[in-house]
């Protein structure tokens, strides 16, 4: 799954919120995240553990006077086992919508904080 959501504030601010591991249970909640490549002000790139495995990476890039968030999940389940393409459709719309919410409250909360 792939998304994106583009924040109206300095890419600083939006990655001090990345970077703050009390923010990852509540935004993938159920996933076990490892840092792998912490890229500063550019985002970081997680493993992802869990139910599910594989990996997960915010991307910052400045745009514009702002921010776009992009969000890469990359996840199979933890079993192993293979789902059936109507459960992984199913899966990722979940994470999708669930993802678009989180961000889309993030950006809310920064661009009010930014003012």
């Amino acid at each position: 799954m792939i998304d994106d959501t583009w924040i109206d504030c300095p890419v600083r601010t939006v990655s001090a919120r990345v970077a703050n591991p009390d923010n990852w249970a509540r935004w993938w909640p159920g996933l076990e995240l490892m840092v792998t490549c912490d890229r500063g002000e550019r985002g970081i790139i997680w493993t992802a553990g869990g139910p599910y495995r594989g990996s997960v990476e915010i991307w910052l890039e400045p745009v514009s006077g702002g921010v776009t968030l992009h969000h890469f999940l990359r996840l199979d389940p933890a079993s192993g086992g293979r789902m059936s393409p109507r459960s992984a459709a199913r899966t990722t719309r979940k994470f999708a919508w669930h993802a678009k919410r989180v961000f889309w409250a993030l950006k809310d909360e920064l661009e009010a904080l930014d003012r």
